[in-house]
This record gives C-alpha cells, structure tokens and sequence, in this order.
C-alpha cells in the first residue's frame, strides 16, 4: 500500500507514521489535515489503539519519546514508510489509520438496520471498522528471503523483482521485508554492543571502588594493623597510576558510547581524595618536571574522525601477570615503562635543536648535549666506554595499526617480520596483558639478539621492558627500554643498550599506516671491527631506516601472497600451495644463512682458530645429527666482509643476482649461464623474489642439480642468499608438499651500502659459505678441510672486484 511522507512525521507511540490516511473515497488514499484528523482519531480510532497492542499499550498522540532521529539503542523501531515491521519470521502492515477491507457479516433488513439510529450513526454502522491484515510468509518464502539477504542486504529493483515471481509475493511486499530485516539486523547489534559496554563501565567502576577503599584504609603488611601514611608510599604511588590507565580507559569506552547513543557520554568522576593527586602522571619516581601525557597525540599523528568506525581489536584475555617475582619488581617496571613511553614519544615529535639535519649525509642526528639537557635517561647515566647511537625514520607501511601492535607484541611473529635483523627473541614475562581485551597497557620482559649481516660486528643481546599504549583511536605506540641499571648486576654488564626506542603508528585512509620510528641505544665500540665502526654510529646498521625498509618490504610481500591472482611468464607452473611450500623453505634457508654469518645462539656453532686464516675470516663447524632439513655430518661454515670502494650497492647486488653472469663468480654454474625455472615475486620490484635454477648440462650427472635463490632489497641493503637443492625433493615441494624434510646448506652475500645511498659510495660486502665436510658418523674435522673452504671463499672475492671494478 501506498503511504505519502509529510514534511514533518508525526511520532506515534514507539513508532514513527507521517500521518493517517483517509481512504473513505475509494483507493485514492489522501493525506487528512490535522482538523480531520483530530476528527477521526478521537471517533473511529481511539478505541482500537485503547487496545493491547503486540509490545504493550500504544498510548493516543503520546509525545515523542525521543527528540532526535539518532540512534535509539533497539528501544525504537524504526519503520520504513511503508510501516511494514518484522517480527518471527513473519511480515504484516502496520495500518492505524487506513483499514483492510473484510466480508461484512450478513446484515438485516433495510428497516432493522435504520431503527433507533441518526444519519451519522447509520454511516458508521455501515462502515465498520476495518481489521489488520497479516501478510503471513510461507517458511520456504523466509528461508529463501534470508539465503539471499546474507548475499544482497540491498538489493536492487531488478533483483527484487526476479524475488517476487519466484516467490509469488508482491515486488513491495519483498522490498517491505528487506527493509524490515535490515532494521531488525542493526536493532539486535546495537542491543548487544550496549550490553558489551555496561558490563565494561560496570567492570570499571567496581575496581576503581576496591582501589579507593584501599586508599581509605591501608594496611601494613606486616603487623596487619592500620598503615601510617609513610609507610604506603610506594603501594599509594601504585594506586595512582593505576587510577590514571583506569580513568583513560574509562573516558574511552565512554566516547565510544557517545558515539553509538548520539550524545556524550561523562564519565563517572571520582570524589576528591588522594588519588587525585596522581591522574594523568606518567613520570612518577623520576623527577620529570613535564606535565602529563596528554591523550591527543602529538603534531603529525590526528586523532581520527569519531565516525571513522576504528576500534581495537580485542583478543582472548590473557592472564594479567605471569613469572613476576614480586610487586616492588613490578612497580619498577611499571614506572621505568611510563617514563620510556613519555620520552619516546616527546623525541618522536621533536624538532630542532634536539634534531638536527647532518651537512655530510643530510639526515636527521641527534644532538646529544640537548637531549641530555631535557631528559633525565630512564636507563641512568652512559656507562664508561660506551657510545650513543641515534636515529629517526617515517614512512608509510600497508598494514594497519592494530595488525602491527600485535605483531610487535607477539614475539614469534616480531621475528617473522624482520627476519634478518632478529636471530633470536622470546617473551619471559608477561607483567600486564593489557585492558578491556585491548593491548593497551600490555607490558612485557622480553630478550631478542639483534644483528647486522657480517662476522665483524657482534651481535646484540639485549632484555628489554615492551610497553604498548594506545594514545587516541588509531594512534598506538610501542616503546622498548634496557632493564640491565634496575635489575641485579651479578648477571655482568651487557654490552649494549636499548634506551627508549620504539615507533608511532597512525591508520591512515587509504589502509596504510603512518609509521615514526625511533632507535636510540648504547653501545660497546671497541668489540666492532673498525671498518663498520662509521656505519653503526651513524645508525644505519641497527637504526630505524633498516627497521622501517625491512617492515615496508616484510608488509608488500604479505600482500602479495594474500592475493588470489598471480601473474607469472614462466613455462612451470605453480600452485598457491606449492608458492607458500617454495617460500616457507626459502625462509628456512635464509634464516640458516643469517645464523651462519653472525653465529647466533639459535644454533650451536664452535668457532676455530686456525693460524694460517686471516683474522677477518670467521671459520666455524658443528654437528648436524637427525635434523631433516640438512644433510647428516660435519657442516663448516666461513663467512668473511670486504669493502668495495665506489661500488654502488644496487649494481653489486644486480650482477650477483643474475643467473646470466653467475659463471664469473659461481663454481656450481659449470662455467656457463644460468637458466631460470621459476619463479615466485615478493614484491613489486621484481628483484624481491624467491627463484629456482637449472645450471647448463655438460653431462648427465650435473643435470640432476638445481639451485633454490631468494634475493631481496630495499633501501637500507641487499640479500642474495642460494643453495643446491635435489630436484625430487622440489617437484614435491613446487605441488605443495612439505618443506621441512629438503636438506640443504645455503650460502651467499649480504650488502650493505657504506653511506647510506644505494646508488653510490662504496658497499659493505659479507660472503659466506657452509659445506658439508664429512657425512659418515664418525667423521672428524681436518685441516685440508678448512683450507678448502677458505679457498673458495678468497677465490670468490678475488672473482668479483675482478668483474666489477676496472
């Protein structure tokens, strides 16, 4: 039925109608004017809406019970219209003022039915009322409605009326019954988003009620009677912190109800007490004069519009502490993690004098006077002997911000994501898994070895506090900070530290994520080699250039394999499962190769010390015994790092990478060209790539080996890294099968540009090799062993500057 909208509807009761039709005259129903209308309410209407209706009374001409057209958290029912409503499965009309035509019951004779009755009466007792009609679907009907309402929540004109005639309703009774499911559908999930909230706000009000009746009566904790105020200053210090994260959290879950309730929400506020005194202070116990983080983020990083719809994601809760040793340790972690977050996120967003561009490089330093003018340094004093390192990046990463705080919070997946600057981390206790399901305020203990390709620079070990927080919807930062000046020293000194470091991550539009990241450590100079001494004080070994390349290159990988169309212009094909199998073993080569080279203690490597091997030459062996993935025996490996001078490390990394030219420098290639078999992409730049090449058959024996290479590059290095593969062994894994069981030793070349540009300057070039000496059980090391791989080794070097420098 049709049903004509006034300028202004008129609120009935819970539901909105934009007035009541008169259809007296026929079909052509009209819009009453308010004198008729009255008229007709009050004589033919009121006694049928004096009725129990289906939801309870419907009170005549109440007032609207809301006075915005806003969201009504399922206590409204917002009706098309058309005034259809559904409820059950089954769909009818909602009708007050215009009524369905039924079989009038057999009247009487012409004089019975006039007797004792007026000329109006008589018109209305010709004109009984009419009653509801419900429009009943079948159960195939609503079976069929809601298969394809799940596909088309709105569908078009055409695909309605394809509806009608297979279902046998009237075009509008189908339009009707979508716009009804649609209103139900975001009834029932604003009802459950509200539930969601209350039992939050009530969550939170209960705990801040056990803290203030904490406060009112302290208790010693060691005699049991009343504390003297002298005595509870470091659990009252506590108490105040953990008021100010409960009052953030609070104020956000209360905007994110204005949000849905359309007006704002006021956070319950607390009486005046002593807790007061701590809101907002994240610099407890340091002595810092700046005032309070404040939740609006720094310039460069804007909070988002409130209908931008972000949110945290949630998780499984974890528990809130894990392995702690007690709560002194624990608040001294606390307070270390909110004095890093300030620190971390003031030297983000300063400018100069605390940064300054540099004439020689024209990046970003660091000026070490100002910055230890303005901070206190969460980690004490620079040790003697040791020297600073610092530095800034920004750059726009394809993930968005909660995507990358779980990963950074996740160990495992850290060290997927950056797997050549991690050999190895691990989580060791979980002080705060966070609040409301969110990581924010999670804080952890963690260890990770940090490393830079080369057996002239050591590797880093460091045990850091993580700490994440969330400043705004869509702004998060993470911050890591060296515990080694607040825990017992009888451990020794470590030979580097992690000072506040960490990024910023804003969502951007587009999907992407806006990412400021920031190193800052200190380190031991006198253990790196001299020729990388200039390449690590400047940042661009361990800084946040390397770190926000490898995550944009780590991230567009991802996204390629996630899509479902691949091209390729290579005569074998591959599967999408034989892609991930081909990946997941290059993965597993890379990261043998990185653990050769640097001598990470995820594997047990014993380095020899042989006389007649130069001393930049690091030669180690161990055992390999039932790992599927290698070859049973004695493996050796050698890795040594050269200087090219004038050799740009974007050429340097071209010529090693092409098969073509591979005989100038590669044994296996037989002295002739590669041919390239496969070929899988990692990035748009199609040198990021995992391949498979078949060396040129100069008989039948060399015609069974194959080579497995993966190459990847960015603007803070390169990576070339290669192993002899079976070629049963990939058949099987080109169909998807599993990885784990091909045995391989891979070896390589990592590059690394001396100042910065990979077009110019000279390169850092680290070779490394592993071979397998002896593959019988009681094999045993020898000398003519170790001269063979220091041979190869030197004659590979000696074969590149003669192919590449004049």
């Amino acid at each position: 039925m049709d049903m004509h909208l006034s300028d202004k509807p008129l609120r009935f009761g819970f539901m909105n109608f934009s007035g009541f039709l008169d259809d007296s005259s026929g079909d052509a129903p009209r819009l009453l004017s308010d004198v008729s209308f009255a008229n007709h309410f009050s004589s033919s209407a009121a006694a049928a809406i004096a009725q129990p209706h289906r939801g309870g009374f419907v009170p005549p001409l109440a007032k609207p019970m809301f006075s915005s057209p806003g969201l009504s958290l399922g206590l409204q029912t917002n009706v098309e219209s058309n005034g259809e409503v559904t409820r059950g499965g089954e769909s009818f009309e909602v009708s007050a003022n215009r009524r369905s035509r039924e079989d009038e019951p057999e009247s009487r004779s012409g004089s019975d039915n006039a007797d004792g009755l007026s000329g109006d009466d008589q018109d209305a007792a010709e004109r009984p009322p009419r009653k509801k009609r419900y429009h009943r679907h079948t159960p195939q009907q609503i079976q069929e409605l809601e298969s394809v309402f799940k596909e088309y929540p709105h569908p078009d004109e055409k695909q309605r009326l394809e509806l009608s005639r297979r279902l046998n309703l009237d075009p509008r009774q189908v339009k009707f019954w979508f716009q009804n499911r649609r209103t139900q559908m975001k009834t029932q999930l604003e009802r459950h988003e509200n539930a969601l909230l209350r039992q939050e706000n009530d969550r939170l009000r209960s705990e801040n009620m056990s803290i203030r009746e904490a406060v009112r009566n302290p208790i010693c904790g060691d005699c049991g009677g009343h504390a003297v105020l002298g005595e509870v200053s470091l659990e009252e210090q506590h108490l105040r912190i953990e008021n100010a994260r409960l009052r953030d959290e609070l104020d956000r879950i209360c905007a994110l109800a204005g949000k849905f309730l359309g007006r704002p929400i006021p956070s319950h506020p607390l009486p005046d007490s002593a807790l007061e005194l701590g809101v907002g202070s994240n610099n407890a116990g340091f002595g810092v004069s700046s005032p309070p983080l404040p939740l609006v983020p720094p310039t460069g990083f804007e909070i988002p519009a409130a209908g931008s719809g972000l949110a945290p994601a949630s998780r499984p809760p974890l528990a809130s502490t894990a392995n702690v040793t007690g709560p002194d340790q624990r608040q001294m972690y606390l307070e270390l993690a909110l004095a890093a977050m300030d620190e971390l996120v003031k030297i983000a967003q300063a400018r100069e004098p605390l940064w300054v561009r540099s004439s020689d490089s024209g990046r970003e330093v660091l000026n070490h006077e100002e910055y230890e003018r303005n901070f206190s340094s969460c980690v004490g004093p620079k040790r003697e002997g040791f020297v600073s390192e610092a530095s800034r990046e920004v750059g726009m990463v394809i993930i968005n911000s909660l995507a990358l705080v779980e990963t950074l919070m996740d160990s495992e997946r850290w060290a997927e994501m950056f797997p050549c600057m991690i050999a190895r981390t691990s989580t060791t206790e979980i002080i705060s898994s966070g609040v409301g399901g969110t990581r924010n305020g999670a804080l952890q203990l963690m260890q990770a070895e940090l490393q830079l390709l080369s057996p002239l620079v050591p590797v880093r070990r460091v045990s850091f506090l993580r700490f994440c927080k969330q400043h705004a919807e869509g702004v998060w930062a993470v911050v890591d900070v060296s515990i080694d000046t607040i825990r017992d020293s009888s451990a020794g000194s470590p030979s580097c530290g992690r000072l506040p470091s960490g990024c910023l991550v804003q969502d951007m539009p587009n999907g992407y994520s806006k990412v400021k990241w920031v190193e800052h450590a200190e380190y031991e100079e006198s253990q790196i080699h001299r020729m990388y001494r200039p390449l690590v004080s400047s940042g661009l070994a361990f800084g946040a250039k390397r770190w926000i390349a490898a995550l944009q290159r780590q991230c567009e990988c991802l996204t390629i394999l996630m899509s479902s169309t691949v091209s390729s212009s290579f005569p074998t094909p591959i599967s999408c499962s034989g892609r991930k199998s081909m990946l997941k073993l290059a993965q597993r080569m890379t990261e043998n190769f990185c653990g050769g080279v640097c001598a990470s203690s995820a594997q047990k490597w014993s380095k020899l010390n042989v006389g007649n091997i130069d001393e930049d030459v690091r030669i180690m062996t161990r055992k390999s015994v039932d790992n599927p993935g290698e070859p049973p025996g004695i493996v050796l490996s050698a890795a040594t790092s050269v200087w090219l001078r004038g050799e740009g490390a974007r050429r340097l990394f071209d010529f090693l990478r092409d098969e073509r030219l591979r005989s100038e420098w590669d044994i296996l290639s037989n002295g002739g060209p590669m041919q390239e078999m496969a070929h899988v992409a990692k990035g748009q730049d199609l040198s990021n790539c995992v391949s498979l090449l078949r060396a040129s058959a100069m008989n039948a024996n060399q015609s069974s080996m194959l080579v497995l290479q993966e190459t990847c590059i960015d603007t803070a290095g390169a990576l070339v890294v290669y192993a002899p593969v079976d070629i049963p062994a990939m058949h099987v894994v080109m169909n998807g099968g599993d990885s784990a069981y091909v045995a391989l030793l891979p070896s390589g070349f990592a590059i690394v540009p001396d100042s910065g540009q990979m077009e110019e300057g000279g390169s850092l070039l680290t070779v490394a090799f592993q071979i397998l000496v002896n593959s019988l059980p009681t094999a045993k090391l020898t000398v003519e062993s170790v001269d063979t791989v220091n041979n190869l080794i030197s004659c590979t070097v000696q074969k590149i500057r003669a192919a590449l420098l004049p």
